[in-house]
């Protein structure tokens, strides 16, 4: 199991990441290629040193012929001796052996020594040169070139004359040019690797200045991609600007479209909230319907306000005004809080690590997050409240916990719906964690909702 979870792994690696896919591509490519080059040069040079080999020793049977001699009673010798002087080395690796017809050894050469070349069945009659391989214990694995020859003066006799070679000097040549090859196929190998590589990482460096221009894009007030890219690259951030451009187009209708409607509903609902309060003041608050259109008409503001935020954390989701430090924020948040809640006495510890930490956004919309964030907690908390902000790898982390009652984990679900609420006797909308949980989102962030070590509410939002 652990061996087929490794492969999935490795496959959904290959599917996700390009870089990899290239540079295994082209490494098992170049292994290939290096591979057929190795085999095919190998097989080439094994020809090569076998027909070298075989041509040297028929150099030296053309030459055992040329100076092979009849005396007067039909005893062969040989004048001049031959001229390579491993002939007269024992054992040297170069024999020549002199056959009369019926096999028997006549004439052969002194690094025979004590022993004879037996040669195998072959075809007597064959005008040419016989090759034939064969291993003796002495003299090792051989090399054999056979010529049978007749001289004019003695034609009734035939001679074999055999010249063999030691192909052990021929093994330790492919031998050592097996492991030059392999060394030099290897360094080529590694070579070429890196080679690919740094072609690789090259070819792939714009779509990381891509992905820095995407960055600075989310980051700061651009509203469209900027940079030097290649030809290949230039049409997909064209087609990305274009859509940028749209998109603009479209926020801009819709912020257009929800002033009217904030303006169209502006008068109507004051109008109606008024001839309310006024015929509430007149009956003493005994009008039914007065009272009915007055706790409507609140409603009513109450969702459209909560419509029009919306809308305009919407269409400033992906046009930030840059970094926002959240200390300062926070601070002031703090204060004000300990102004509305005074009679609860709560403590607040702030841990900030770095102290610099910014956020990528409005201010209006990190004063709603945090203020929602602290205004629940001051509404349930005991007695303290611990706020904590981190980041890492880029990731911003906001902390707030309280020790209060906490919720459920049914209740955490509920509590981010819009208008729900867990104890009716505690003021408020039921609207706060909604609002946060919308413009957490908005800025691609999560919100969790849990219960920490002292049993109270911890809220934990990562950007």
């Amino acid at each position: 199991m652990p061996a087929l979870t490794n492969l999935n792994n490795t496959f959904a690696l290959l599917k996700r990441s390009l870089r990899v896919r290239l540079m295994l591509g082209t490494m098992i490519w170049i292994s290939a290629a290096l591979g057929v080059a190795g085999f095919v040069l190998t097989g080439f040079f094994k020809d090569y040193a076998a027909k070298q080999f075989q041509t040297s020793l028929q150099v030296h049977l053309d030459q055992l012929t040329a100076n092979f001699n009849i005396d007067s009673q039909g005893t062969p010798f040989i004048i001049p001796a031959l001229s390579d002087p491993r002939f007269s080395q024992p054992l040297s690796g170069l024999y020549w052996q002199i056959n009369s017809a019926d096999g028997q050894p006549v004439l052969r050469s002194r690094s025979l020594w004590d022993d004879l070349i037996k040669v195998p069945a072959y075809d007597l009659n064959n005008p040419g040169i016989t090759a034939l391989s064969i291993t003796d214990p002495e003299i090792q694995a051989v090399q054999l070139l056979i010529r049978t020859i007749t001289l004019e003066e003695h034609v009734s006799q035939k001679w074999t004359l055999i010249m063999a070679g030691s192909t052990r000097e021929l093994e330790s040549t492919l031998e050592n040019w097996g492991l030059r090859l392999t060394f030099f196929l290897v360094l080529l190998f590694v070579s070429l690797s890196i080679a690919a590589i740094a072609q690789v990482m090259l070819s792939l460096s714009p779509l990381r200045s891509l992905q820095k221009a995407m960055e600075k894009l989310r980051a700061s007030p651009m509203s469209r991609l900027n940079g030097n890219f290649p030809q290949e690259v230039q049409p997909l951030i064209d087609e990305f600007n274009i859509a940028l451009d749209q998109n603009e187009q479209v926020i801009s209708r819709a912020r257009t479209q929800t002033g009217d409607l904030a303006h169209a509903l502006k008068t109507p609902l004051a109008v109606l909230s008024n001839a309310a309060h006024k015929e509430l003041s007149l009956t003493g608050g005994e009008h039914a319907l007065a009272r009915l259109v007055s706790e409507q008409t609140t409603t009513m503001q109450r969702h459209i306000d909560w419509r029009l935020k919306r809308a305009r954390t919407a269409t400033t989701k992906d046009a930030r005004h840059g970094a926002i430090e959240i200390a300062p924020v926070l601070d002031q948040l703090i204060n004000v809080m300990r102004r509305i809640h005074q009679a609860r006495n709560i403590e607040v510890d702030v841990r900030c690590i770095p102290e610099h930490i910014s956020f990528q956004g409005e201010i209006q919309d990190l004063q709603e997050i945090l203020g929602n964030l602290l205004d629940n907690a001051f509404k349930w908390a005991n007695s303290k409240i611990n706020v904590q902000i981190s980041i890492d790898v880029k990731r911003l982390t906001i902390v707030i916990s309280d020790d209060g009652p906490g919720l459920s984990a049914q209740q955490c679900q509920q509590v981010i719906q819009r208008g729900v609420r867990t104890d009716e006797r505690t003021p408020g909308s039921g609207l706060g964690l909604s609002i946060v949980q919308e413009l957490v989102s908005l800025y691609y962030g999560v919100m969790e909702l849990n219960t920490n070590a002292s049993g109270g509410l911890r809220v934990t939002l990562r950007f």
